[in-house]
């Protein structure tokens, strides 16, 4: 969560920094203007490789600091525990801030950041021991785990009623010998090397060091050796924030983004891991690893809307309390029992919010459905096409066009042609590499990239999930949110032609402070004359853009409708208007209005996440225990307990609703509810 360094720039930047900066050029952490030298793999569009078969499930976690999993990944890492998925979290950093480990009500101890390295470690073990049903001072089987590169890391393991926890310390000192945070120079500067720390009574005696290519090189070798079928991330493109620098620093923010520096140095190193790992397994014409990804947004969340309601928000809180844990318990560990500033309820009490939501970098559903016929999802960090078989689904095949990000837009042409979207990563390259993403469309046959709206490389990174659907003149309207937290559109005519890039005119959020902005998980439409509509979540209200007749651009509507929580969903009515769906901030409850904000009576759906909805209406979300949950059009709720990644998919059929997800395997199921 917090390494205790400080959100300003670092000290003695180079010079051609400092002209950056001076001139306006936006500097993130993971992007520092160095003259390139690395060639790191790039895309790899083309079709047609094996895929690993699934055989068993794993979560693995690359975090930044300790607690970052229990702040940001949770529920979700929860879940997947309580379902018999085994985890790893790998630890990247040894967070060890100022070294002072101080609890509320206590004397203010002397500064032993060993000591707080292996306390903050001691309150993971406990945190994670509770979440296994155990008493939390249960003893952990502590080892040596040998990494590539002659690397050596801490491995502590748990298990218990066919439960696993494993987890990997690599210690990577937070603060270099020249005062900077070292994660964000590793990433971007060339000859760096960072030394590592050895936590007080640790089996691992001997200190080592990182340069970048043995980073990216041991969390690689890390994938390939517990190979798992779900990988959690942190956010590599937090959003543009330009807050004031009292602000920035209280909230320990990096200047410019909404997010700790460390933070997306990790993230970026993870995302480089897993490109990585992947262009090996293809190098050596070895099936294609199968797993699917999710990155959690972070600081992001105190910038909006609250998104879980109390009854998580507890449940949440539960394991972090633990981690804090007190200096009065009998731990067994000398050094600390716990990180004591998230001890004594602190966290349910931090008026940042952290842990009251939690926040995906790419919302939206894993699985696209093409009717009942085929899904298809990013696995491998590339497009896979899963026809339907039976009750369930065939064999992967691989379309390609990778490195994807999560995520995909749909929309069928007036032919019955389907278009698939999905944002690349076209480079991810330290040592002031490239970094750009592009938007990219599948047709079935080839690739085809459709640029992105923003013409600066590092506002590029910011976009998000590609959102399309086709008018009733037979255009498809493709929409991504951009880097000033408002809407670009391109616009395919009915011949197949793709119009430029432009801004929908509405809120922006890319100023000081907050601003009006609206977040991803944009919700797109068409009425029953055919005119389409958009439907956005922003902080007082759901925008809502649409055509005032066939052919004409969206115009951004006043606003109507209540605050979300979560994004909107629109669906069509039997009269053919729209209502739109979603859940109220701090709260359960569903939201479900007309677009004109007049509520629409009768829809009650309790539970937390994003909504599906359907023509019916039928909705589709997550219970307060995690299920997924299907209501009817005649208002009876089904309740579904297999694991699902991300969000389900709802499929209308002539039979009635079908429910599709992702497992933790990274193999789809179908719930003919």
């Amino acid at each position: 969560m917090h390494s205790g360094t400080g959100p300003g720039l670092p000290g003695r930047l180079p010079r051609r920094i400092l002209l950056a900066a001076a001139a306006g050029l936006p500097l993130a952490a993971c992007t520092v203007p160095s003259p390139p030298r690395r060639r790191d793999p790039g895309p790899d569009p083309a079709p047609g490789r094996p895929i690993a078969h699934a055989g068993r499930s794993l979560l693995l976690q690359m975090l930044a600091h300790p607690d970052d999993d229990l702040y940001f990944m949770n529920p979700d890492t929860r879940r997947l525990l309580e379902a018999g998925t085994p985890v790893v979290s790998v630890y990247v950093t040894a967070g060890e801030a100022d070294g002072i480990n101080h609890a509320q009500g206590h004397p203010r101890p002397a500064s032993d950041k060993n000591a707080y390295v292996s306390a903050r470690q001691q309150g993971l073990r406990q945190a994670y021991a509770t979440l296994l049903g155990l008493p939390r001072f249960t003893p952990w089987e502590r080892t040596v785990l040998d990494l590539r590169g002659g690397k050596r890391a801490e491995l502590d393991t748990l298990a218990h009623d066919g439960k696993q926890v494993r987890l990997v310390f690599l210690n990577v000192s937070v603060t270099s010998s020249r005062n900077r945070p070292s994660l964000p120079a590793l990433w971007g500067d060339r000859g760096m090397r960072q030394r590592t720390m050895v936590a007080d009574n640790s089996p691992l005696k001997e200190p080592g060091s990182y340069d970048y290519d043995e980073l990216v090189d041991a969390l690689t070798g890390l994938l390939d050796q517990y190979r798992p079928t779900v990988v959690q991330t942190l956010d590599p493109d937090p959003d543009i924030q330009h807050s004031p620098a009292r602000v920035r620093t209280k909230n320990s923010e990096q200047p410019g983004y909404s997010d700790h520096r460390d933070h997306t140095a990790v993230a970026c190193f993870s995302w480089a891991a897993l490109i990585r790992w992947v262009a090996e397994k293809s190098a050596n014409g070895e099936p294609l690893p199968r797993f699917t990804t999710t990155a959690f947004r972070a600081y992001y969340n105190r910038h909006w809307p609250k998104n879980l309601p109390a009854s998580i928000v507890r449940e949440k809180a539960e394991p972090l309390f633990v981690y804090g844990g007190n200096p009065d318990w009998d731990c067994g560990n000398p050094a600390g029992c716990g990180d004591y500033g998230v001890g004594f309820g602190r966290p349910l009490k931090n008026p940042k919010g952290w842990m009251r939501s939690t926040n995906y970098r790419y919302p939206g559903p894993q699985l696209v459905i093409e009717g009942t016929q085929a899904a298809y999802g990013v696995v491998g960090l590339r497009l896979v096409r899963w026809a339907a078989s039976g009750v369930g689904w065939g064999a992967p095949e691989d379309l390609g066009g990778g490195p994807l990000a999560p995520g995909l837009g749909q929309a069928v042409t007036k032919d019955g042609g389907q278009l698939l979207f999905a944002v690349r990563i076209a480079s991810l390259v330290g040592h002031g590499g490239a970094n750009r993403r592009e938007v990219v469309q599948y047709d079935g046959r080839a690739w085809t990239s459709l640029g992105n709206p923003e013409r600066h490389p590092d506002r590029g990174r910011r976009i998000g999930v590609p959102v399309a659907v086709t008018s009733g003149d037979g255009s498809v309207h493709l929409f991504v949110r951009n880097a000033a937290k408002s809407v670009s559109t391109r616009v395919r005519d009915a011949r197949g032609s793709w119009g430029p890039w432009r801004a929908l005119g509405g809120p922006n959020g890319d100023g000081m402070g907050d601003g009006d902005g609206i977040q991803d998980g944009l919700s797109a439409a068409v009425d029953g004359r055919g005119l389409v509509h958009l439907f956005a979540a922003a902080r007082t209200s759901v925008r809502h853009w649409a055509q005032p007749s066939p052919g004409a651009p969206l115009a951004l509507r006043p606003p109507a409708m209540p605050a979300p929580g979560t994004p909107p969903q629109a669906f069509a009515r039997p009269d053919g208007s729209l209502g739109v769906a979603y859940r109220a901030p701090h709260s359960p409850a569903l939201v479900a209005v007309r677009p004109d904000g007049s509520p629409l009576p009768g829809l009650t759906f309790q539970g937390y996440g994003p909504v599906s909805a359907g023509e019916g209406p039928v909705l589709l979300g997550r219970g307060e225990r995690g299920e997924v949950q299907l209501r009817d059009a005649r208002g009876a709720v089904k309740r579904h307990r297999g694991v699902c990644v991300g969000p389900p998919a709802l499929i209308r059929t002539s039979a009635g609703a079908v429910v599709a997800g992702l497992g933790a395997d990274a193999v789809p199921w179908l719930w003919r509810a």
